[in-house]
């Protein structure tokens, strides 16, 4: 059988959101893409809407579960040779106050957002190595790099990624596998849209200077950005794509409309 020379990305969270966005990217860039999710039948129904079933390829995952992430892996190689881009995407998030967030929460939040990423790149890497090395890029948040309220698991597992992303830019990198983070700000998923009212959007919207959410195009498109050789001497480093709130941090919404 001959040598798959498209180069292939592996998409975690990809039935939804910024994950499904991701996908879109790179299939439109001439990659190949394998979509995984833990939510069977919402990513059954993104595979389908894609329409590209020679290209892609879908996978029910859990990435907190090391069996089911070494089964993916092996799939994954067994159809398409190689793996050049890993996404780190999928993620959860239960936004409740610290002393209300139960052990069984803490626990669950840490093993999806940051043991799923620790685990995924473990079984890639070896893949990408094969061919020469590829890239990784962790999706970790603006709660990762500055604190808020209801986020002491959500924001401790996104600066613990950070983290993790240097600790792999520090060893990978020498063996030709770039890794960066991207740190999304507010973006208008479908899930933002429904738990984000008028009064929360509007503080936010002061907060941003671009006075605005972002689309899950726009991080889709930096995550391509950092996946691809455009970057090829970018490693080790977390994009803030977000408006400018982590920067600003406070807007000044009386001077602008002025």
């Amino acid at each position: 059988m001959p040598e798959n020379l498209k180069k292939l990305a592996l998409v975690t969270g990809a039935a939804r959101g910024i994950g499904l966005a991701t996908s879109v990217k790179f299939l439109a860039e001439g990659w190949q893409v394998v979509m995984l999710d833990i939510d069977g039948e919402t990513l059954g129904a993104a595979w389908e809407q894609l329409a590209n079933p020679e290209n892609t390829m879908k996978i029910e995952c859990d990435v907190a579960m090391p069996d089911q992430v070494s089964a993916a892996v092996e799939a994954i190689e067994s159809r398409f040779g190689r793996i050049d881009s890993l996404i780190n995407n999928a993620g959860i998030a239960d936004f409740v106050p610290m002393l209300e967030t139960d052990f069984e929460i803490w626990s669950r939040i840490m093993a999806v957002n940051l043991s799923g990423p620790f685990l995924c790149t473990q079984q890639c890497a070896p893949v990408m190595l094969k061919h020469g090395g590829g890239s990784i890029v962790n999706i970790v948040s603006i709660s990762g790099l500055r604190a808020s309220t209801l986020r002491t698991a959500y924001g401790t597992s996104k600066a613990g990624l950070i983290h993790l992303t240097k600790q792999q830019a520090a060893e990978l990198g020498n063996q030709g596998i770039r890794v960066n983070a991207i740190a999304p700000g507010p973006v208008d998923t479908a899930m933002a849209k429904k738990v984000h009212g008028p009064e929360i959007r509007a503080d936010y919207h002061n907060s941003i200077p671009l006075n605005r959410y972002g689309t899950e195009e726009e991080i889709a498109e930096a995550i391509y950005f950092l996946a691809s050789d455009k970057a090829s001497y970018v490693n080790g480093q977390v994009l803030a794509v977000d408006g400018g709130f982590e920067s600003t941090g406070i807007g000044l919404s009386t001077l602008r409309e002025g």
